[in-house]
């Protein structure tokens, strides 16, 4: 694996279908409009001409197309016109109770896509805008986490598993390379899976911005103030930040709340638990101070991040988990680090009922 590549687990194969439906939804409105009453009417015309051939479900499709690019305003007004000319069809056919059967489903389809356009209006958007600004917005901050390209002598690996596979995760990395200085900021946000969702997005804009741009020792501090100054009811976060001179490989270590970073010293052959003192989760309270730990990373050595995904089951002391986690990553010593990071989330014993994350950086 190359230095500095970052593995991103489970990226969704949703992407690329809801980036296909952007391209197909910034065409007109008035000509997805004409596209779907042409459709509408070519196949009303078929079902006419081959009464015995096209099926009377195929308006469904019809609706559901409608459906996903169309505002409510449109919808209802295209969905009428569906409706006019089933029924047409309806009468052709001399309907049977089959006919009606199926008339009564596209109605409950039309209901459910009118409900789903509905939500996706409140955003303020045209039709699959709505889903397609949001998956946009994720993919670009989820970049602020990709971490930079590693100078020779050392690399660094990401994993992110979202709680049962869900698009947005509450955990997150935020990273940032001026020179020499890489730092490194995992938060854990309250919450897990599409319930974190939203914070999470607007938590790592916010603290990739202040990452690098403020000294290293007042970033938990600045984060901490922010999520206080948004007044949420469950606000708060816990993160580890991570200050690395990559020329010397001194570092710099502070958590809020956030469990213990670990690392290797090839010298012993060991990992070691880098226990301290630590400040309390962010967006709790204000009069508070984050203790940092030092040390130096020497060639062969490493420093894990994760959040309490990775260690964290119900009955279960976290030093239990621990434990399984860093005998999951000697098992990979002898084969190098990289894959590390993946593996120490996929084997967590929470398994796909939390979000986990991981981020591992060592030294040649």
């Amino acid at each position: 694996m190359d230095d500095g590549r970052t593995v991103l687990a489970r990226r969704s194969l949703m992407t690329r279908f809801q980036r296909a439906r952007t391209r197909f939804g910034r065409v007109g409105t008035g000509g997805t409009v004409v596209a779907l009453v042409a459709g509408d009417a070519l196949l009303t015309w078929s079902m006419f001409r081959w009464p015995a051939t096209v099926p009377f479900s195929a308006y469904i499709l019809v609706a559901v197309l409608a459906g996903l690019f169309l505002g409510p305003r449109l919808l209802a007004a295209v969905d009428a016109l569906i409706l006019f000319t089933a029924a047409l069809v309806l009468v052709d056919r001399n309907a049977t109770s089959q006919l009606y059967a199926a008339y009564t489903v596209l109605v409950a389809v039309m209901i459910i896509m009118f409900w789903v356009a509905a939500s996706r209006a409140r955003l303020g958007v045209q039709g699959n805008l709505g889903e397609s600004m949001l998956v946009d917005l994720r993919d670009r901050l989820r970049t602020q986490g990709e971490l930079p390209e590693m100078p020779t002598g050392w690399g660094a690996e990401l994993s992110v598993l979202s709680a049962y596979g869900d698009s947005f995760s509450g955990d997150f990395l935020v990273a940032s390379k001026t020179g020499p200085i890489l730092e490194l900021a995992l938060v854990d946000v309250s919450g897990k899976g599409i319930a974190a969702g939203t914070r999470s997005l607007l938590l790592s804009g916010a603290f990739g911005g202040l990452l690098g741009s403020l000294p290293y020792d007042q970033f938990l501090a600045a984060a901490n103030s922010y999520l206080l100054r948004q007044h949420w009811d469950e606000g708060f976060a816990s993160a580890a930040h991570a200050w690395i001179n990559l020329d010397t490989g001194e570092y710099s270590l502070a958590s809020a709340g956030h469990p213990p970073a670990v690392r290797f010293s090839a010298g012993s052959g060991r990992w070691k638990v880098l226990e301290g003192d630590e400040g309390p989760v962010l967006g709790v309270t204000d009069t508070v101070g984050f203790p940092r730990i030092a040390g130096t990373l020497h060639r062969g050595d490493a420093l894990l991040l994760y959040t309490d995904g990775v260690i964290e089951v119900r009955n279960r002391d976290l030093r239990d988990g621990i434990d399984r986690m860093l005998g999951t990553a000697e098992q990979m010593i002898g084969r190098g680090f990289e894959g590390m990071a993946a593996k120490v989330c996929t084997a967590a014993r929470a398994g796909e009922t939390d979000d986990r994350a991981a981020v591992l950086v060592w030294r040649r």
